[in-house]
């Protein structure tokens, strides 16, 4: 098949409405990522944690449906966004790097031996998902998208299960909850922008 026969493949579309030449754009592809963690723990370095992901997810808000009676009729508006819990999933290595990060941050969280509770806000972190273009060694890779998730706490661990039937890694899940999270673009096409705009503001919950 030749080449430009792949332009093809996509949804046929007005000319007025997209390139002639243009086919299907590339997806991003889900197993390309890299999550960092800033302030999570005490330990250094914290890049064991972004080696050590499983799964990870990219964030969900959602607008609370507001409503004004009206005579015949009802008005929708958008409320407050609220953004909704995440799961993060780290393989437990053999050297307890990844256990000993995750305890320091529930320690930050709750002095569970001293039944204590830290000063509000002291414990929390921030996360940065990039999704990559699949480039490594020599092939630097690009960030095509960085979510910057802010104001992080862990609100739920789950240490995993043992059987011996299995032969699976130890996966320990963590249930991040957020206060803010900000779209950007970059990478391989130039300068990071954000992606979150309207008229009234240049980023939403910046």
């Amino acid at each position: 098949m030749a080449i430009g026969a792949l332009n093809n493949f996509t949804v046929p579309l007005a000319s007025d409405q997209s390139a002639s030449s243009q086919g299907m754009l590339m997806p991003k592809l889900q197993y390309r990522f890299r999550v960092t963690l800033e302030n999570f723990g005490v330990s250094t370095p914290r890049t064991e944690l972004t080696k050590q992901v499983s799964d990870a997810f990219r964030p969900t808000v959602e607008f609370e449906d507001q409503t004004i009676m009206v005579y015949n009729s009802t008005i929708h508006y958008a409320g407050r966004p609220k953004w909704s819990s995440g799961s993060l999933k780290l393989r437990d290595d053999a050297t307890g790097n990844v256990t000993r990060l995750v305890g320091e941050q529930m320690q930050k969280q709750f002095d569970f031996f001293e039944q204590s509770s830290t000063s509000a806000g002291d414990y929390k972190f921030t996360m940065r998902i990039e999704m990559l273009d699949g480039g490594n060694g020599t092939n630097v890779a690009n960030v095509l998208e960085t979510w910057e998730v802010y104001g992080c706490f862990i609100q739920k661990v789950n240490y995993g299960t043992l059987a011996y039937k299995e032969q699976a890694p130890i996966l320990i899940e963590l249930t991040i909850q957020m206060d803010n999270a900000v779209q950007t673009t970059g990478g391989a096409f130039g300068a990071a922008t954000s992606v979150q705009t309207n008229k009234s503001t240049s980023v939403i919950g910046s």
